[in-house]
């Protein structure tokens, strides 16, 4: 399971359905994870790919608040209220489904 940190303010508009996306640089790190886990190390992006299971974690503790959600991997520009720069390029982790939320005031609940 990919676990990506994510701040306190994008995670609770993530569970509130308010957020649709969650993005992260084009860079070297992120290449060789998300290669590993979403293509099994295939280099190019495309659209017929399998959605994978991610979990957006506000910390780096197990009992952190975090989110378990259906995503689908893209590439492209986001959303400025989303927390993209203008006219930036980004992985754009597209959240299809919520799964799990856990650790939030103590509660765990599962969503649709």
């Amino acid at each position: 399971m990919l676990v990506l940190p994510i701040t306190k303010t994008w995670l609770d508009m993530i569970i509130s359905r308010k957020k649709k996306e969650e993005y992260r640089e084009i860079k070297q790190y992120y290449d060789v994870r998300f290669q590993k886990y979403f293509y099994n190390n295939k280099i190019r992006i495309n659209k017929n790919l399998v959605d994978k299971e991610v979990i957006f974690r506000n910390g780096y503790n197990k009992t952190s608040p975090q989110v378990k959600c259906l995503v689908h991997l893209d590439k492209g520009k986001g959303k400025q209220e989303w927390g993209a720069r203008p006219n930036e390029e980004y992985y754009i982790l597209k959240i299809l489904k919520i799964l799990e939320v856990k650790n939030i005031n103590g509660i765990k609940r599962n969503k649709s």
